[in-house]
């Protein structure tokens, strides 16, 4: 008897395993459909996120959380008119995208920032209240973005005050 209710734990917590797993990797993420919002970097000149052209455009998205957000594109537009036009962030970290969206490599992506091969730019400060989108672009014009929490975020999603150099955050955050 014992032998029976072991087993049936056992193949309980594979199915509740194998249920957990197919959530995070496969069940919340959406196809995005390219949109000219989807690609903007933030200029140096006005502080405010412009469109850019791009092709390829590829992108998933979650409504699950906000840092889901990835997307891989290309773009004709010259490393050299993008650094004397756009906001570059250094504090650059892209998060690892599922499996199965194997055109976003978030470790080799980062390994380029950190190199200098790729270099990463502000798309969207505050897309979403603590969330910034973030672009990295190669001379070759590949590109990738993805969502990342910024300063404030980080700090008002740990429940502490809101600094006076970040905007007030939304009630629901309070």
């Amino acid at each position: 008897m014992a032998r029976v209710i072991i087993v049936g734990m056992l193949v309980l917590a594979a199915i509740a395993g194998a249920l957990l797993y197919y959530n995070q990797v496969y069940a919340f993420y959406e196809e995005v459909q390219a949109e000219v919002a989807d690609v903007r970097l933030t200029s140096l000149v006005t502080g405010e996120a412009e469109p850019i052209l791009f092709e390829n455009f590829q992108a998933i998205d979650s409504d699950s959380s906000p840092i889901r957000y990835r997307a891989c594109f290309t773009t004709p537009l010259s490393e050299a008119m993008l650094t004397e036009t756009f906001i570059i962030r250094d504090d650059a970290e892209p998060l690892v995208a599922p499996p199965w969206f194997d055109c976003f490599d978030a470790a080799r992506i980062g390994a380029d920032i950190a190199s200098g091969e790729a270099i990463p730019f502000l798309g969207v400060e505050n897309i979403t209240y603590g969330i910034d989108r973030l672009v990295a672009i190669y001379p070759d014009g590949r590109a990738y973005a993805w969502h990342q929490i910024n300063e404030c975020g980080e700090i008002v999603f740990n429940r502490e005050p809101v600094p006076d150099d970040c905007p007030p955050a939304p009630e629901s955050l309070q």
